[in-house]
């Protein structure tokens, strides 16, 4: 048996991190004692390494969850249910990866703006934009 500071320990999380998970209802552990302390055995363990390998690829905690049911279940669900839940988070991932690449497209397009010099930022190009005004010819070269 673990007491939780020995079990987020070894994994390198902190106890507030055990806590969290299981006020989250993701790991609870096996035994307390009479004084309260929280016991985690080896199936406790094992679950917190499959928590932590879930958040490590980007599961969200509701993914975990859901991933959690079906490794519990494994006897009676597919590895296409399973596998769907993968699949659902890759579409995830790639249209964050797009969002981010539009994200990164319009800073650069701001950046590429401005001067960049060392005169005062009143009339800044990249303060005009994000203010809402227009760019012009006068303002991309400042």
């Amino acid at each position: 048996m673990f007491r939780i500071g020995e079990l987020a320990k070894h994994f390198g999380v902190k106890a507030d991190t055990l806590r969290f998970y299981e006020k989250e209802g993701l790991l609870s552990p096996s035994l307390r004692t009479p004084a309260g302390y929280r016991l985690y055995s080896e199936d406790d363990k094992r679950r917190l390494h499959f928590i932590l390998r879930c958040k490590r690829v980007g599961f969200s905690l509701k993914e975990v969850d859901e991933l959690l049911s079906l490794k519990v279940s494994s006897c009676k669900v597919t590895c296409r249910e399973v596998k769907a839940v993968a699949d659902t988070k890759i579409t995830d991932v790639e249209e964050r990866i797009a969002e981010l690449e539009q994200f990164r497209d319009s800073l650069r397009q701001l950046s590429e703006a401005c001067c960049g010099g060392l005169e005062s930022a009143e009339h800044c190009s990249i303060l005009e934009a994000l203010d809402g005004k227009q760019l012009t010819a006068e303002n991309n070269a400042r």
